[in-house]
């Protein structure tokens, strides 16, 4: 579903040149979930965005399903993230001048969903917050302003969900229950998972871990998902 061929990402800082990413390779399978994991700096959200294609790397290749992202321009890559990807941040980005539904619906709409508001209260409902459809972001709590973000991820049916650091503005109890959710969708809708975390505990539940060290991975592990 998703590869990476000797991917490298260099800036230039007023110091210099800094390399974020050193030849990087990995691949990653169809209904996978994987979590990437490291200290803050090693490049983790930087990963994350050349294998979503929010960037292009400076060295090296990036494939989602049957897409070489290095030879589409902006628009291509925009296409491409609107046929396959959905998105969740830690700082949920929810339009604040919509109501939860409308967050929801907005993705529908843009697709032509015939019924985008029906669609949107059902995924709101399985997020557990039919009481709130009519509340804007900032009538919500942390934890129901992420269940909405879910929401509105799964709206399209994503067949690949990037997830960077989504309990990250949450307390423990409602990030667990976030994640909870999260994986529960993940399996019932057979989306492929990759997540950014640096917190351990999330990332054993996932399928498999990367560890990124100062932009190179020094650790790609099978896990046993735990419950």
């Amino acid at each position: 579903m998703i590869a990476a061929q000797n991917l490298s990402k260099r800036v230039e800082t007023a110091a210099g040149p800094l390399d974020i990413l050193t030849n990087i390779g990995l691949e990653i399978r169809e209904r996978e979930a994987v979590a990437i994991v490291g200290v803050s700096g090693s490049g983790k959200s930087t990963l994350l965005g050349l294998l979503a294609g929010l960037d292009l790397p400076s060295a090296g290749e990036v494939f989602l399903s049957r897409h070489r992202l290095n030879d589409l321009d902006e628009d291509g890559r925009a296409r491409v993230r609107g046929e396959l990807v959905g998105f969740v941040f830690q700082s949920f980005q929810l339009l604040p001048g919509l109501t939860a539904l409308e967050n929801v619906m907005l993705p529908l709409e843009l697709k032509g969903a015939r019924a985008p508001g029906d669609q949107a209260t059902e995924l709101l409902t399985q997020v557990g917050l039919q009481g709130r459809l009519q509340h804007y972001p900032k009538q919500l709590s942390g934890g129901e302003q992420q269940r909405v973000a879910i929401a509105r991820a799964f709206a399209t049916e994503p067949a690949i969900l990037f997830a960077d650091e989504p309990t990250g503005n949450l307390d423990n109890v409602t990030g667990e229950r976030v994640i909870d959710l999260l994986f529960r969708l993940n399996q019932d809708k057979g989306t492929t998972l990759v997540l950014v975390t640096h917190d351990e505990h999330l990332a054993v539940r996932c399928d498999r871990l990367i560890r990124l060290e100062a932009g190179r991975v020094v650790a790609d592990v099978e896990e046993t998902r735990a419950s």
